[in-house]
């Protein structure tokens, strides 16, 4: 994940919205009115779909509407300092700001960057499961995580995440890391085998769906 190219893009989206902040009264009325209404609409379907774990089927579709909610807020937030007492509103701001900027917003909005496509892998009774890599090389470890949704018959083009299995090279292969629901009994099984070298085997994990 590039870390400093996905800072860089949000300072520059941070400067856009600043830039659209200074000529705010320049434009007409209607299209003001309109932003306005499209940013209280992204906010509150980022914060949804946030809380809810909901989303669309499609991972960089997800991603564009986070980076647009936070294109929003930052919009709200800097329209906010045009109210008076300007040094209040525009302190506000700042530190209103500032979380933006922290490590939970940017690593998530850096997947926009990630040219991986990860296969959906059908599990039955409308739930599948993506498996997406990870690393953390301060500890010197890597791994996956088998990440369930259930995708609504009635809404085929949203999905529900239920469920994140992680699974680390330390206890297994995670190259053959898979999973299985059970609906009947609302569990889903992460199973993952073990290294050649070791006993035969699977490191099985069972989750409540």
């Amino acid at each position: 994940m590039n870390v400093p190219l996905t800072t860089a893009a949000l300072l520059l989206l941070t400067m856009a919205m600043l830039l659209l902040r200074t000529f705010w009264s320049t434009l007409p009325y209607r299209l003001r009115f309109g932003l306005l209404i499209v940013c209280v609409f992204l906010v509150l379907l980022q914060g949804f779909f946030s809380a809810a774990k909901w989303g669309t089927i499609s991972d960089k579709l997800n991603i564009l509407i986070y980076w647009l909610a936070v294109a929003a807020y930052e919009l709200l937030v800097l329209l906010f300092t045009r109210m008076s007492p300007k040094w209040l509103t525009s302190l506000s701001a700042v530190i209103l700001l500032a979380p933006v900027f922290a490590a939970s917003i940017v690593l998530p909005l850096g997947e926009l960057f990630d040219p991986a496509t990860y296969t959906k892998v059908p599990m039955g009774n409308h739930f599948f499961y993506e498996v997406k890599p990870w690393n953390n090389p301060g500890e010197g470890n890597k791994g996956v995580d088998l990440i369930v949704s259930y995708r609504p018959p009635i809404a085929p083009f949203l999905r529900h995440k239920v469920r994140i299995i992680p699974f680390n090279n330390r206890e297994c292969d995670t190259n053959g890391a898979t999973a299985v629901a059970f609906p009947s009994t609302k569990t889903v099984l992460g199973r993952c085998p073990r290294w050649p070298a070791e006993p035969a085997g699977t490191v099985d994990k069972v989750f409540p769906l």
